[in-house]
């Protein structure tokens, strides 16, 4: 056989093999029709208005509390560090109380001092009273004692006011934990000695991780429809995919402006007895105004807008018309169907070529 011959058989034979590859192929993986769209039935399902708002996870009034000294001194304890949980009246610090110490038991003296002076002074008041009563000494000598006797009482009440004070400034030397919780932060260390002036030093903050809100900033076009009691439900990043729950229990009054758009703080309130949550996180809230069972609804996506008219894209026996819709609540991934469709008309959902659409219901 000639060498052109066996070059052409084989060229044939190379392209008949191609041939039945590419027929194999197409047979086991057929082209998707232009006529196949995603499509979804419309159904029923529980629907509720919302307003959507980011927050930040806050302390509420109380939960946060700023310890510090109201005298000052050397720190001789600090039996607490960052992180530790205290409870309410426990020892937190203590400052050196040697001189504190001394001016309570001055001032107890003093106290004594007086006491006994009163003591001698009523013993003479009780003698010139009966020498009075005899007209054994004159009216001046009477009133003298008894004059002496007052002052001594008087001072005996001043002696026991300043034997408070040196007791309380005593106390101050030994901080307790004002409520139970958290220790957020410590600004000093044992052996730093702290001084007072105006304001006292906070020597560290305690927080009850039990008691968070979130604030979230409603925008000025939504904030009409929030009311107190309303349920809500709030996410951080901190725990992507789960929710947390609460209400609304307040609306600030007054407005913040942030870049130029006006919100309003609503306060919701924080289950969080597991110390999940941590202040200053961020949080996507959604607040649920009211909700509706069993509404017709269809996917967001499956809306379409023209013109002024609301409009869906129905599939009917391999055919795409458009129907339009009445709508009514929407949230985040559905809307109510009020009017134009019926529970299982199949709508679409994706982009459809112009020259596919049969506009209006025939």
């Amino acid at each position: 056989m000639k060498r052109g011959t066996v070059i052409v058989l084989f060229l044939v034979l190379a392209a008949a093999v191609l041939l039945m590859g590419l027929y194999s192929y197409s047979a086991l993986f057929p082209p998707k029709s232009d006529k196949e769209f995603d499509t979804v039935k419309v159904t029923r399902r529980d629907l509720g208005a919302t307003v959507q708002a980011t927050g930040i996870v806050k302390a509420v009034v109380g939960a946060e509390v700023k310890v510090g000294s109201r005298v000052p001194g050397k720190v001789v304890e600090l039996p607490v560090n960052v992180g530790q949980k205290v409870t309410k009246g426990q020892v937190i610090a203590r400052i050196e109380q040697e001189d504190l110490e001394a001016k309570v038991k001055l001032r107890e003296a003093a106290l004594a001092e007086a006491e006994a002076e009163k003591e001698r002074l009523r013993k003479d008041l009780d003698r010139d009273s009966n020498l009075a009563g005899k007209d054994s000494i004159s009216a001046q000598r009477f009133d003298t004692t008894l004059a002496q006797y007052h002052v001594a009482k008087a001072r005996v009440d001043k002696a026991e006011a300043e034997l408070v004070i040196a007791k309380t400034e005593l106390s101050y030397a030994t901080l307790t934990a004002p409520i139970d919780g958290t220790v957020a932060s410590v600004n000093t260390i044992q052996g730093e000695t702290v001084t007072t002036g105006l304001n006292a030093p906070t020597f560290m903050k305690i927080i009850d991780l039990s008691r968070l809100e979130v604030w979230a900033y409603v925008d000025e076009n939504d904030i009409g429809n929030v009311r107190t009691g309303q349920e809500a439900i709030f996410t951080v990043a901190s725990y992507p995919g789960e929710e947390f729950k609460g209400k609304v229990t307040s609306i600030y009054p007054s407005a913040t402006i942030q870049d130029n758009v006006v919100y309003y703080i609503t306060t919701v309130d924080v289950d969080n007895r597991d110390e999940k949550l941590r202040p200053d996180m961020t949080t996507d809230v959604l607040i649920y105004l009211d909700q509706r069972k069993g509404v017709l609804c269809v996917p967001n996506k499956a809306l379409r807008r023209e013109g002024g008219r609301r409009l869906v894209y129905c599939l009917d026996n391999a055919a795409i018309h458009t129907r339009e819709v009445k709508t009514g609540w929407r949230n985040t991934s559905h809307t109510e169907i009020l009017e134009g469709l019926t529970e299982r008309d199949l709508v679409v959902i994706g982009e459809v070529p112009e020259n596919m659409i049969r506009r209006g219901d025939d």
